[in-house]
């Protein structure tokens, strides 16, 4: 038996939890499987790590969607992750606004470059009120579009 951590994010989904797990370690680097709980042949409780990160998924059943209220946050180097992770985890889901989506699963992520964290801690309170309202029009973030706005 595997001892999970002490605190773990755990998800609920109606009877695909195996397949959301599978598809997010094959997109977060640094990711992995580490245990899939069966009864018979099906996945009834899997834990997944992102990038270090654990989680718990739980084929509980239908009736509990998952909500905006949850999401998991990703920081990308640059903005070929952001477009990669984007494509990805919108095929099949929708774009919301702001860096967030949600995937196929139902799952809310938010994909954030690491460049707008630098952009919003550096320079006056002028460019971090410029990159903060070019952020807001974006749905996709753009590190240009970003880059262009600190800069006036």
């Amino acid at each position: 038996m595997i001892t999970p951590p002490k605190i773990t994010p755990f998800l609920w989904y109606g009877g695909d939890a195996e397949q959301a797990a599978e598809f997010y370690v094959s997109l977060i680097p640094d990711s992995r499987i580490v245990d899939v709980q069966r009864q018979g042949d099906a996945a009834f409780v899997v834990s997944f790590e992102l990038a270090g990160v654990s989680f718990t998924a739980m084929n509980g059943g239908p009736g509990r969607p998952h909500t905006e209220a949850f999401s998991i946050a990703v920081t990308c180097e640059d903005q070929a992750e952001v477009d990669r992770l984007w494509a990805a985890f919108t095929d099949g889901g929708k774009e919301v606004q702001c860096g967030w989506l949600v995937d196929r699963f139902g799952l809310s992520w938010q994909i954030v470059p690491k460049r707008f964290f630098q952009l919003m801690g550096a320079g006056t309170p002028e460019q971090s009120h410029r990159v903060m309202q070019a952020m807001l029009k974006m749905v996709k973030f753009d590190v240009a579009a970003l880059e262009a706005a600190f800069a006036g």
